[in-house]
């Protein structure tokens, strides 16, 4: 599959890369860790990255603005996207042709072209694999390229702590950072957070509700995010607050927008994308994510994370 994509790639002159809604690192490190590979590799076509900007991942990259008309005859690749509904820009069908490159369980194979490996621990270390299958048929890879997707690699890792992490992903890193770019400058950018998400993450702290079962949750309603002044993809940053507590399996965050709440689900074993699927979501056994509309369904989902972890 991955020949299959190279030699697709070098039929346009156009190549259009989208990844999902509510960007993370990986989202950003293999969206432009690609675009980056492909214009050093051929630097006559047309490469763009687009979306909407996260303001906190802009030190990744910047992204492309285009008119719609560029999408006639492209090639529109999508990264790191399990679901259409996630993908960012639903101009992605306008396209001539649809590639899907992704990690996450293939519960919707859209595209004309599917690579999903679950196995990986991030969509940037596909396309890294993706560089090394192709290096000897043209692909050529920069710093920028290897910055980026190292980066995706350690925000999906979890700095490499989480299980998905493999032999491979630390053979990928380590061949990564022997390009020109900054690790400790990089970190830090990823991990800093603002003096008042610092202080939301203190109340994360002090009010989680540990309940039976190893099962946490925390309420964050947009009254509270207002007080802290802080974003919900801000708050979202801080998922991971809680798996040091001892004793638990998995947690749940309950993260209030403007027209939904959103459920963010991560555990040590348990598999919770089950509980994602019956809640508009889905995602990794291990992290996931959902939506519901009323606090009144709180319940509802702790009673499916309950089941899982019981």
């Amino acid at each position: 599959m991955k020949e299959k994509i190279l030699e697709t790639i070098k039929q346009y002159d156009t190549i259009i890369i989208h990844r999902h809604v509510r960007p993370d690192p990986d989202a950003y490190g293999s969206q432009g860790g690609l675009a980056a590979i492909l214009k050093a590799s051929f630097p006559e076509k047309n490469i763009y990255a687009v979306g909407q900007e996260e303001p906190t991942l802009h030190f990744m990259r910047r992204l492309d603005e285009i008119a719609e008309e560029v999408y006639e005859g492209a090639l529109v690749i999508v990264c790191d996207t399990a679901n259409q509904e996630r993908i960012d820009d639903k101009r992605y069908t306008k396209g001539d042709m649809l590639i899907k490159i992704d990690h996450h369980p293939n519960e919707d194979p859209y595209g004309d072209l599917l690579w999903v490996d679950t196995a990986a621990s991030s969509c940037s270390e596909m396309i890294y694999e993706f560089y090394l299958d192709g290096k000897e048929k043209g692909l050529k890879i920069n710093d920028e390229a290897a910055r980026l997707l190292f980066g995706g690699i350690v925000g999906d890792t979890g700095r490499f702590l989480f299980p998905s992490t493999t032999d491979k992903t630390f053979a990928y890193a380590g061949e990564l950072i022997h390009f020109n770019f900054s690790r400790t400058e990089l970190f830090d950018r990823m991990y800093e957070l603002e003096p008042n998400i610092i202080k939301l993450n203190g109340y994360i702290l002090q009010n989680f509700e540990m309940q039976e079962n190893g099962v946490a949750a925390v309420r964050l309603t947009k009254e509270l995010l207002e007080e802290y002044q802080a974003r919900p993809a801000e708050a979202s940053l801080l998922v991971s607050t809680l798996g040091d507590v001892k004793g638990i399996k998995a947690w749940v965050f309950f993260i209030e927008e403007s027209d939904q709440i959103r459920v963010r689900l991560r555990s040590k074993g348990p598999v919770i994308n089950v509980v994602a699927r019956k809640f508009n979501g889905g995602g990794h056994p291990l992290a996931a994510g959902a939506s519901i509309y009323s606090w009144d369904e709180v319940d509802n989902v702790l009673r499916e994370l309950h089941a899982v972890c019981k």
